[in-house]
């Protein structure tokens, strides 16, 4: 699908793919990484693609590629590496606190998260998306009377007000809530992250996602600020240059269904 941009710029651990204990304090430059002989990566356990238990227990997704693929150019390796799943504000803190070498795990780039962490080059362009089954929305502009249902607080508030200031906006707290809101009639669609809808599609598959996405939001890999972490940053770049050079994170991105 070729999707339209409309506007606005930019715990515990699982161990080969099985939970295990939380780590201790890790996060270290390169040299020590090395040295250690594995990645200790802050990841998304239930954000389908990015990161998701499948049917057998295992932790899979496209930013679980990207980790393990940095563990074979690291350390030639693709299991060298140990995930924390982190929830939504614990990502910067797991970096901050020096519990992970590096979060990567649907962080969004923005100028407030850049103050505190630093970024790799982005992996992945996000935005605010909708989706919806009514076949008789197939646009934006459908929605311009309707009723769209946004997880309380979201970003994606602002975004919809923008752009669609005479729709009504029903807020729900969580994504089971907005799926009832749709399943009963109550809103016409559902506005977030086209990542996270993209996995709401592929659970259910009577939906679909609209073409027209608000906003841009680069995902990248976040990293301690601080000169002592330079190389580590600079070998993340090389690596993601590299895979943007080979198509591999745009085949690994069409392999999870991401647009």
């Amino acid at each position: 699908m070729n999707y339209r941009l409309l506007g606005f710029g930019m715990v515990g651990m699982v161990l080969g793919g099985q939970l295990a204990a939380p780590p201790v304090s890790l996060c270290a430059n390169l040299e020590a990484i090395r040295d250690r002989g594995y990645l200790v990566v802050g990841v998304k356990d239930n954000w389908r693609p990015l990161g998701f238990l499948d049917e057998t227990g295992e932790l899979v997704g496209y930013e679980i590629d990207i980790a393990r693929q940095l563990a074979v150019d690291l350390f030639g390796d693709a299991e060298a590496v140990q995930f924390q799943p982190l929830a939504n504000d614990a990502r910067l803190n797991a970096v901050l606190a020096d519990e992970v070498d590096m979060a990567i795990a649907g962080v969004g780039v923005t100028p407030m998260r850049q103050r505190v962490v630093s970024f790799s080059i982005p992996y992945y362009l996000d935005g605010t998306g909708f989706v919806t089954r009514l076949p008789t929305i197939q646009r934006l502009e459908d929605l311009r009377q309707g009723a769209i249902a946004l997880l309380q607080g979201s970003e994606a508030v602002t975004h919809v007000n923008f752009f669609l200031p005479a729709a009504r906006l029903i807020g729900v707290p969580s994504y089971p809530d907005a799926l009832t809101t749709l399943e009963t009639r109550r809103a016409d669609a559902f506005a977030g992250d086209v990542s996270v809808l993209t996995g709401w599609v592929q659970e259910y598959p009577e939906y679909r996602l609209l073409p027209d996405v608000l906003t841009a939001v680069p995902l990248a890999i976040a990293i301690p600020k601080g000169v002592q972490y330079d190389t580590l940053r600079r070998q993340v770049n090389a690596s993601l240059n590299q895979w943007h050079e080979t198509g591999w994170l745009e085949e690994r991105a069409a392999v999870w269904g991401l647009p």
